[in-house]
């Protein structure tokens, strides 16, 4: 697919310098390298010009009580998640790509409703194409007494159109036998796989942010950075907008200015 781009995203290196000096806003503009809005994410999002966005990225609140999270009726809870996801469709670029990683709503009586089922009708109100359903499968986790414990959790990559930026190269894994060669037929001699590497698949092992991880914060739910760095650099070209409604404690914008790109996001504090 062809990654010609015009406008306010025109890619642009931005990837800094060790030590150089990272200024943050917190009102959105277009020449911001970083933006966080210190309050709720629909004011960033109106803040942000049509189209705009090359990725939106968000693990949004499950609705269980966390404390940083007011429980809510499941439908109220949807309803507030319709009226994020309108506006992140608005603020999207035809080639750009939605990814929402969500696991599991638990209902006061106990019983497990998994948020990616309720969620992608919202998406499909908006003509978005499902390109994956990601299963990110970490170790460590809550020990349930009275079902299976949970160690997995999902991201549903959503597309606007059909010609959509997808970059493979960039996060190839290494294949398991990376010298294998073909031992007969017309390619004999010549590598079996990609020699840079195979297609991660839609299964990651990635771990979560618990305990003594480098990444850890006060945050009691925590982004990895090496999964969004997966999205940003497959999803996005250096210069381009990365927003996250939900920042959280930054991990979207810290892939996003790792990799060259701008970051946009929104946390209540």
């Amino acid at each position: 697919m062809s990654n010609v781009r015009s406008g306010a995203a025109a890619a642009v290196n931005l990837a800094l310098p060790l030590g150089a000096d990272l200024r943050i806003g917190h009102t959105y503009a277009d020449d911001n390298l970083v933006t966080l809005h210190l309050g709720d994410r629909m004011e960033l999002l109106g803040q942000i010009s049509d189209g705009a966005a090359q990725l939106v990225v968000t693990s949004p609140p499950y609705n269980i009580g966390k404390e940083y999270e007011t429980r809510t009726e499941l439908d109220e809870y949807l309803a507030d998640q319709r009226a994020t996801i309108s506006e992140c469709v608005r603020i999207l670029a035809d080639r750009g790509s939605i990814c929402w990683q969500v696991g599991n709503h638990i209902t006061k009586d106990g019983e497990v409703v998994p948020l990616d089922s309720v969620l992608y009708p919202i998406f499909k109100e908006h003509g978005l194409r499902l390109r994956n359903r990601i299963i990110w499968h970490f170790g460590h986790g809550l020990h349930c007494s009275r079902r299976f414990s949970g160690r997995y959790e999902t991201v549903l990559w959503f597309t606007k159109t059909d010609d959509y930026v997808f970059n493979l190269d960039p996060i190839r894994v290494p294949q398991r036998y990376p010298g294998k060669r073909q031992y007969k037929g017309p390619r004999a001699g010549q590598y079996s796989g990609n020699p840079l590497g195979k297609n991660p698949s839609d299964v990651w092992e990635i771990p979560n942010v618990k305990a003594n991880h480098v990444e850890k914060t006060e945050h009691p739910c925590q982004f990895p950075v090496e999964l969004v760095e997966r999205l940003v650099l497959s999803m996005t070209d250096p210069g381009e907008l990365v927003v996250d409604p939900y920042v959280g404690v930054g991990s979207t914008a810290c892939a996003a200015v790792r990799h060259g790109r701008r970051a946009a996001g929104a946390e209540v504090v």
